[in-house]
């Protein structure tokens, strides 16, 4: 997997940990959403630094397809967050982009190992 992959991964966490903070001082429905977004904005990181050290090429999928799993979750808070303006939409534009890049990358990712005869 690309240093870059690993770059974006690590910053899409950080940024979600950010927004957290920010819909946390909302309070109400932005925070309940907001904790729902922090669980699964970071651990599509989690699950890819785990895909990483995979031991078996079936671990290595099913860690990325974790990861794919929350990065799909964490566009569907993203875009609630927007919706609703929990948030100034504008702030949380980019981050769509970014969850659904990163959906596409690891599902790009993801079709290549199972093809490959090795860990991909």
């Amino acid at each position: 997997m690309a240093r870059d992959l690993d770059d974006r991964v690590f910053r899409f966490s950080c940024r979600v940990v950010d927004l957290f903070e920010l819909l946390n001082k909302q309070g109400g429905a932005a925070r309940v959403v907001g904790y729902q977004l922090l669980n699964a904005g970071t651990s599509v990181g989690s699950n890819y630094e785990e895909a990483g050290a995979g031991q078996t090429k079936a671990d290595f999928i099913a860690k990325l397809s974790i990861a794919r799993k929350e990065a799909k979750e964490s566009l569907y808070w993203l875009r609630l967050v927007a919706a609703k303006q929990m948030l100034d939409p504008a702030l949380v534009v980019e981050d769509i982009s970014e969850a659904r890049q990163l959906t596409a990358i690891l599902r790009s990712i993801i079709e290549k190992a199972r093809q490959s005869p090795t860990r991909g």
